[in-house]
């Protein structure tokens, strides 16, 4: 997302909170506020979305988007034998090792 998008959504979350409508004027105008430049079509974009879309549902379910479920292919019919497809190889991603307090010289409690 860029300077642009984020100014823009902060905007929209601003105006909605104080119960303003939510206009293309009044999010540049908190835009220029904020010294931010914005192309010209993002405050029409989120004007749009602010219109046909309910800003505290929004809100409130950040990051709960729907995840894609894995396809499954068909065994099949007439008991032909097809090739076998790969299986999709799962990446491990390895965590990050948090460092202890003895990992950098000093404890919270010396």
């Amino acid at each position: 997302m860029s300077i642009g998008e984020t100014a823009c959504a902060y905007a929209v979350m601003a105006l909605h909170d104080d119960g303003i409508p939510v206009t293309a004027e009044k999010i540049l105008q908190l835009v220029k506020a904020a010294n931010v430049k914005v192309e010209s079509y993002w405050p029409g974009l989120f004007v749009k979305l602010a219109e046909k879309s309910n800003i505290n549902d929004l809100i409130m379910n950040v990051g709960s988007g729907g995840g894609g479920g894995a396809a499954v292919a068909a065994a099949p019919a007439g008991g032909a034998a097809a090739p076998a497809a790969a299986a999709p190889v799962e990446e491990k991603k390895e965590e990050p090792k948090e460092e202890s307090d003895d990992d950098m010289g000093f404890s919270l409690f010396d």
